[in-house]
């Protein structure tokens, strides 16, 4: 958990200043590395039927920030020698933070467009905005089933034309996706009246002890070896992120399964830039996929802030270096894969591991430590992970506005900065999974995801028959 888990305490009078809070190390690190021209940004994109009113929707929200206080925050003054970066804490927005932006031609494109290259300043509390974007008629924010990195026209999902689109985008220095999804939560409640609860997250079939069990997580490549890079593709002449949004059914699993959705969505993550790299030339090695493990509680007491630890799950080059998968093969990878995220999962370590805690240790002026840690990770790039999946998983909360009807599609998307250069994430909402491919454009282009989008799909589906009961 962050720094950011106590609850907050503001000033009670003009003559005392508001409490700070120092910087926790996920923060400091996202701090240090900032980049103007590729900002880590998270987006969440809410598809509701109809369209909240203004009034009523920016008083449920500014409460909603009320009651979750830590969100209330802006990065504080201090001199260059410094030894920690603080958070500022502020009783109220320091601007408005819901805004409806007049109803325009390809409005949800450039609202994309907005998130990804234009975070939310650090320097005004807090560091998110929401934008309340009107469907323009050309089924854009009417529950895509596949749009283009830059917004273009989805296929059809069948649904009526329409409706609106919440988009928030979260300066990622200061906050994640869950936390904001929290926040959003209380103001749908506080919106509609009606009780947005989170569900309980569904059981986990245990897995069953075998010959393959145990050896899948033995035979993990080490931690050490530098693992494969995603292929350059046809990078686009401009800097940034680009994204995809997809929607797919969510992917059945065979009764009794040892494996979760999740580990479905791990393999095809894999299996999908395997392939994209044996189609451009890239020598097998072994894939490390990131994987962020969030263990905060989804009630009104969830501490707020950047609460996931990573984690980084292994498959060897002689795993994915085949080019025909059949359904014994699949399950194998499947079975192999749930043993490592278990067994992940459960392990207890700090967020970012033990190095990056040292490393924001308060012992030299932050100026010093950004130097430093803009360095060092110039210099583990080839031992960053190949990728990041990031499950969501299924969105808990009901998400219903009342008069604006309930949310019948979410998407989140995670920063794509180099050296990784690409990111997924997933969640799913109303029985359907919601994907979202973002790119850094100096590795691909808006074709060469919406290729990546296709083998995720393939090989999503292909998870889909496996032999159970026979071991790898």
């Amino acid at each position: 958990m962050t720094a950011l888990d106590h609850p907050a305490r503001h000033a009670d009078g003009p003559e005392r200043p508001p409490e700070r809070v120092p910087f926790p190390v996920v923060d400091e690190v996202a701090r240090h590395c900032f980049q103007e021209e590729e900002p880590e940004t998270v987006h969440i994109e809410v598809h509701l039927p109809g369209t909240p009113d203004p009034d009523r929707l920016k008083a449920a929200f500014t409460e909603a920030l009320r009651r979750h206080p830590r969100i209330l925050m802006r990065e504080a003054r201090g001199p260059w020698y410094r030894r920690r970066y603080e958070w500022e804490l502020t009783a109220e927005p320091d601007v408005e933070v819901v805004t409806f932006p007049p109803p325009e031609r390809d409005a949800l494109k450039k609202a994309r467009t907005r998130s990804l290259s234009e975070a939310p300043p650090l320097s005004v509390s807090p560091p998110i905005r929401l934008e309340v974007i009107a469907s323009d008629g050309d089924g854009d924010t009417a529950g895509p089933v596949r749009g283009d990195g830059a917004g273009g026209t989805p296929d059809s999902s069948g649904r009526p034309a329409g409706g609106s689109v919440l988009f928030l985008t979260i300066n990622h220095t200061a906050l994640d996706g869950p936390a904001c999804l929290r926040v959003l939560a209380t103001a749908a409640e506080l919106y509609g009246g009606q009780d947005n609860s989170p569900a309980a997250p569904p059981s986990r079939t245990a897995s069953s002890a075998g010959p393959g069990s145990a050896a899948g997580v033995g035979d993990a490549p080490s931690g050490w070896a530098p693992p494969a890079r995603v292929s350059r593709g046809t990078p686009e002449p401009s800097p940034g992120n680009g994204m995809l949004v997809s929607e797919l059914p969510v992917p059945r699993r065979p009764k009794g399964a040892p494996f979760t959705v999740n580990d479905q969505l791990m393999v095809a993550t894999a299996l999908m830039i395997a392939h994209w790299n044996r189609e451009h030339g890239g020598r097998p090695k072994p894939f490390r996929i990131t994987m962020p493990v969030d263990d905060r509680p989804r009630s009104m007491d969830m501490p707020i802030g950047n609460g996931t630890r990573l984690v980084e799950v292994p498959f060897s080059a002689a795993e994915l270096t085949s080019a025909e998968w059949g359904p014994e093969d699949i399950g194998a990878l499947l079975r192999r894969t749930a043993d490592r995220t278990r067994a992940l999962k459960a392990l207890s370590r700090p967020q970012l591991g033990r190095g990056a805690a040292l490393l924001t240790s308060p012992v030299l002026p932050v100026t010093v430590r950004a130097a430093v840690t803009r360095g060092l990770r110039r210099a583990a790039a080839p031992w960053t992970s190949t990728t990041l999946l990031s499950n969501i998983g299924r969105v808990p909360y009901p998400l219903d506005f009342g008069d604006a009807g309930r949310a019948h599609a979410v998407w989140f998307s995670a920063p794509a900065r180099l050296p990784r250069g690409l990111t997924v994430t997933t969640a799913s909402t109303a029985g359907r999974l919601h994907v979202a491919l973002r790119w850094s454009k100096s590795l691909l282009s808006s074709g060469d995801g919406a290729h990546l989008r296709d083998l995720f799909e393939h090989y999503l589906h292909a998870t889909e028959h496996t032999e159970e009961g026979k071991t790898p």
